[in-house]
């Protein structure tokens, strides 16, 4: 299957400080890809510069066969959505965060979209309206997650998303994310030390002090 992302010699560093060196590795459409390794070993470093955040001192990335360093950053995170271990909502509401892709779109928030999205996280409709400051850690992290998927992205890319969450949030959020990967085939990078998410991956990558093992 052709490749969705391509990695090439990737290493990032700071001063003197290398965090990741000579990172190569090819990811196919509908991969579910787990990253494992010590803490601090640059796997996050990794998934951010995957999702553009973070710019690669050395190396390049092709999504689609095509340089990320030479495309359009708004374009590219459309495509390739980056979901924060500590999710980070805005505004007031959840209609506010719900309404955001849309708007960067400039199309009308769909509520219909918005309310069965909320419906496939355990979510009641009248949700929309909830200031977020009233919200459980685990439906903050929900409400983040249909946020990124709200239109469906080529692949996801999670990073300790269910970290701190209880049991019934893991599994609302597990399910959501194989639903997307078996359901509309995105293609899953993600971070995660939970035995149980570990064998949910169809490929398992460990990274030693910022180096990907063979």
């Amino acid at each position: 299957m052709k490749p969705i992302l391509e990695l090439h010699h990737v290493g990032y560093q700071v001063e003197q400080n290398q965090i990741l060196q000579d990172i190569s590795l090819t990811v196919a459409t509908q991969d579910y890809i787990t990253l494992t390794g010590p803490s601090g070993s640059g796997k996050s470093t990794l998934l951010r510069i995957i999702a553009s955040l973070l710019t690669a001192t050395q190396g390049d990335i092709l999504f689609k066969d095509q340089n990320i360093a030479e495309m359009d950053p708004i374009q590219y995170r459309r495509q390739v959505s980056y979901c924060f271990q500590q999710p980070t909502l805005f505004g007031k509401t959840v209609a506010d965060n719900l309404d955001f892709p849309f708007q960067i779109r400039q199309t009308t928030p769909d509520v219909e979209k918005q309310k069965a999205a909320l419906k496939v996280v355990g979510l009641p409709e009248n949700y929309l309206d909830k200031r977020i400051t009233e919200l459980s850690g685990g439906e903050k992290q929900r409400v983040a997650m249909i946020r990124n998927i709200m239109y469906v992205p080529d692949i996801l890319l999670l990073d300790e998303v269910t970290v701190g969450l209880d049991e019934e949030n893991k599994r609302i959020v597990n399910e959501l994310i194989e639903h997307f990967h078996k359901d509309h085939q995105v293609t899953i990078l993600s971070i995660t030390h939970d035995a149980a998410e570990l064998k949910q991956a169809s490929r398992l990558l460990t990274i030693t002090k910022g180096r990907l093992e063979a």
